[in-house]
């Protein structure tokens, strides 16, 4: 899924882009096997037994788990096979790296050549071509946390107000990316599901609050009801405004974080501000593409004391079997 960056509601790849994670699979097999022990692939057989999905789902009128784009935007792959939208897995590879259809054979077609031929410019060709077509590579963090969030910060304000859904998880970036999902074993061949270094850790964590931020922002400037969501997003908000702050003073060569807090205080959080909620979001959106494009997290070390500590990752990474 590919979100545009003023995007007021985050939805799901076009079941017609999906290639499913089978197609992947043939060739990121270590990778296929680390999301296989995950709640994300899970979810496919354990989300439509579970007893409180069962409850969301009556109160909402959802007859049926698996055939309700309600829960199928965010709990599972959906692939269009013969005229008909159908669940094929739970959340998997084109969840976060978009729907494959235009760019699964481009980008691993080493541009006609091999791994040991392909030139790097030839490389580097391959890998604009297969974004322009809709890839969302890991280096594009901004892109990743966009959809990360697009679920685990809920965007259906009826989901939780009338269907008793959480509305949201304590999602954080670093510990959710380097815990069971965690999957970086391609270009080490399968030897190693290698941590993310100090530097790219600082940017998940940097760009994941941004995006927590920005997503607040438009939940609120969206809701129309003075009940549990809107007042469920203003704290998602108002905790992610405390973290920045101190993000702030912690990397002061970084001034786009400072920015970053104008921001997220520019707009009012009550009903009927929805003009200048989105305005600060997509404020906040530009400055986290900037961001992204212009730091390494090399010189926010600063950072590194707000970060959660390996024992708070979501879980434990799988670590590649030898074939």
């Amino acid at each position: 899924m590919i979100i545009g960056l003023s995007s007021d509601l985050l939805a799901a790849s076009e079941p017609v882009e999906t290639v499913g994670p089978n197609a992947c699979a043939e060739c990121h097999k270590q990778e296929a096997e680390a999301w296989k022990g995950t709640h994300h692939f899970s979810t496919f057989k354990d989300m439509p037994r579970n007893a409180e999905a069962k409850k969301i789902a009556a109160k909402m009128g959802v007859k049926r788990v698996k055939t309700e784009s309600l829960c199928l935007n965010c709990h599972f792959t959906v692939q269009q096979k013969s005229n008909k939208a159908e669940p094929i897995a739970g959340i998997s590879c084109e969840s976060c790296h978009s729907g494959g259809r235009d760019w699964i054979k481009v980008h691993s077609s080493y541009s006609g050549k091999t791994a040991t031929t392909e030139t790097k410019s030839e490389e580097a060709e391959r890998w604009k071509l297969s974004v322009s077509k809709g890839m969302i590579r890991p280096s594009s963090i901004y892109l990743l946390a966009r959809n990360c969030y697009g679920c685990h910060v809920v965007p259906q304000e009826n989901l939780v107000n009338k269907g008793g859904h959480k509305a949201g998880s304590t999602f954080e970036l670093v510990s959710w990316s380097q815990g069971e999902v965690r999957h970086n074993t391609w270009y080490n061949k399968g030897k190693e599901n290698t941590a993310a270094n100090a530097a790219r850790k600082r940017m998940l964590y940097l760009v994941g609050l941004g995006v927590e931020l920005e997503t607040g922002l438009r939940a609120v400037g969206n809701s129309t009801a003075r009940q549990r969501y809107a007042f469920e997003m203003a704290r998602r908000v108002d905790t992610a405004r405390k973290k920045l702050s101190a993000a702030a003073k912690a990397a002061p060569d970084v001034p786009e974080i400072a920015k970053l807090v104008e921001f997220a205080y520019s707009a009012s959080l009550s009903l009927n501000n929805t003009g200048a909620l989105k305005g600060a979001a997509d404020g906040v959106s530009k400055l986290l593409v900037s961001i992204s494009q212009k730091y390494d997290g090399s010189t926010m070390a600063g950072l590194d004391s707000l970060m959660p500590a390996p024992e708070k990752f979501k879980g434990t990474a799988r670590k590649p079997v030898a074939q």
